[in-house]
């Protein structure tokens, strides 16, 4: 004969289960709505992009991991497609941006230490229906103009980049301010988007706050059918418009506060209106997709 469960003990079972399931659906995400919680794959997810009208997410994930971008389908939640890059290696990639001609561009510029001179931004085609492939990417390669020490002072290590993107031919690189004196300058740097060999040209600098925890730039992304720019930090958007060409801090800025901390370090433009956001798994929260209406 089976022992009857204690009435007790099944009423703490189903508490505990309630508490659970509640505290998964109300969890609190501040201005994001959450999308999905993303396949395991990208538990690391560093930057992603859309490109050649696609609905695909090209998304990379952080230092130490394959060399493979994965089209991911926010629409599904899947993965359709991948790319590996077979003459490079993920030394640190941290951002992906695209142009206007289904190339899309990963940039393995990941510099916490603010010590590399390897540097590189690897260029991939899109435009092909293959569901797994394997790929030589170009190369781009660059140092800073302004950095002569590898690594620098502490108080000057603002040369680690976890941002940019692609407007008329140029990269538009963002600083993440890695100094022991931290202002939140991030510094805005410009090299051409052709195979070879460049110097980053420092062209402007920007501060975002003071709170090193909350306001060091870890990815961005443009609408250049709008003339809007976007940076990300772990709890902040700071959106760019009203600019003329390439001045972007020159025009209107709008800081929004998500009310959300976690390891964001991806941000994409989803329309017009509103953005992707995705933070990266830490602990037992993010890997998730969040949408931010920005209007």
């Amino acid at each position: 004969m089976k022992k009857a469960i204690p009435v007790v003990h099944t009423f703490k079972l189903t508490l505990l289960l309630f508490l659970f399931v509640t505290t998964v659906t109300c969890q609190d995400h501040g201005k994001l709505s959450l999308v999905h919680s993303l396949p395991e794959t990208l538990e690391e997810i560093s930057g992603f992009s859309t490109a050649d009208g696609s609905p695909l997410l090209w998304s990379v994930n952080d230092s130490g991991n394959e060399a493979i971008v994965y089209g991911y389908n926010p629409l599904t939640n899947k993965i359709d497609r991948t790319i590996e890059i077979t003459n490079g290696k993920n030394e640190d990639w941290e951002d992906v941006t695209s142009d206007d001609e289904g190339n899309i561009y990963i940039g393995d510029f990941g510099n916490n230490r603010n010590k590399r001179r390897d540097q590189v931004i690897y260029q991939l085609t899109t435009r092909h229906e293959l569901p797994k492939v394997a790929m030589e990417a170009i190369k781009i390669s660059f140092q800073f103009e302004d950095q002569d020490k590898f690594p620098p002072k502490k108080k000057n290590r603002n040369f680690d980049v976890e941002a940019f993107v692609y407007l008329n031919g140029n990269f538009y690189l963002f600083t993440r301010n890695r100094s022991s004196k931290f202002d939140g300058t991030t510094k805005l740097y410009k090299l051409p988007a052709q195979p070879g060999y460049h110097t980053a040209i420092l062209i402007d600098s920007f501060k975002t706050c003071e709170d090193d925890d909350d306001c060091q730039v870890t990815a961005a992304a443009i609408d250049r059918k709008q003339n809007r720019l976007v940076l990300l930090s772990y709890n902040k958007v700071w959106m760019f418009s009203n600019y003329s060409s390439d001045n972007f801090f020159k025009g209107s800025v709008k800081k929004i506060k998500l009310n959300h901390t976690s390891q964001k370090e991806s941000i994409s433009f989803r329309d017009e209106n509103s953005v992707y956001i995705a933070d990266e798994e830490n602990g037992s929260g993010g890997r998730n997709l969040y949408i931010l209406e920005l209007d």
